[in-house]
């Protein structure tokens, strides 16, 4: 297997263009999952840790730019705690802090995972996903990027280079049911927002990304039009009814949080 290091995302891009069955990597934390397993075998990896473009974040005009290499550690810890608090909560129960400190949002919404943690938090703040290629730049919304069960509308040319959104700045938490409460697959998770109106997103219950809004003055009956938005299966995890249960419960508590 060959591995290849672009410095630039210039160089990145054009390499990608030529070899577009290259497989991106930067954290590696699902990839390498992939790879151990022996599930896929690519040709070559795009190592992306030298493209100093994908690192960090940055402000323009209000709106934020969450580079795709930003880590879950840096979120976690960083000033990105204060301004997108369910963000943070769920980057807290990403994996062990090893994990974190490797795992970034570019490999979580490349994995398009119904259980990414990262995406319900991203959903509520009407997040883009900003691709890129030799060809340009283009930015889709985050419920039109995931297509399905790990399934995108990325390109075979393309990367994802970042995420924009503009904080709401409304109250908002993250909740998330496992055997326990870090290092483990969501049975299912939940991101609410309060603002203008009542916005909540969930994990590991439908095979891709669902917003659901409502009028504020609608909240007693948000938990079951949460639930009800939901398209959960039975697997080893859980079952569609527990999920479509804690969902239920997932939204009443987390109402109770962002309401108070």
């Amino acid at each position: 297997m060959e591995i290849l290091t672009p410095r630039t995302l210039d160089e990145a891009l054009r390499i990608k263009s030529e070899r577009p069955g290259a497989w991106p990597i930067q954290g590696g934390t699902d990839v390498m999952v992939a790879l151990n397993f022996d599930r896929n075998r690519p040709e070559a990896m795009l190592n992306l840790n030298e493209v100093a473009a994908l690192r960090g974040w940055s402000r323009d005009n209000g709106a934020l730019r969450l580079g795709s290499g930003l880590t879950y550690a840096e979120i976690e810890h960083g000033e990105l705690r204060d301004v997108l608090p369910a963000l943070a909560e769920a980057s807290r129960t990403v994996g062990s802090p090893q994990i974190r400190n490797r795992g970034t949002i570019g490999g979580n919404l490349g994995t398009s995972s119904p259980a990414g943690d990262a995406l319900p938090p991203l959903l509520v703040e009407d997040a883009e996903v900003e691709c890129a290629s030799v060809r340009g730049t283009r930015r889709l919304p985050l419920g039109e990027f995931v297509t399905g069960v790990k399934r995108n509308a990325l390109e075979p040319d393309e990367l994802i280079t970042a995420v924009w959104l503009t904080p709401s700045e409304a109250p908002q938490t993250f909740m998330k049911v496992g055997p326990r409460n870090a290092m483990v697959i969501a049975v299912v998770s939940l991101a609410v927002s309060a603002g203008e109106e009542l916005r909540a997103s969930f994990g590991s219950a439908s095979p891709r990304p669902v917003l659901v809004t409502a009028p504020r003055e609608e909240a007693d009956a948000f938990p079951a039009r949460v639930a009800a938005a939901a398209a959960p299966i039975d697997d080893v995890r859980g079952s569609e009814a527990y999920r479509r249960h804690a969902l239920r419960v997932l939204t009443h508590r987390a109402l109770e949080r962002v309401l108070a």
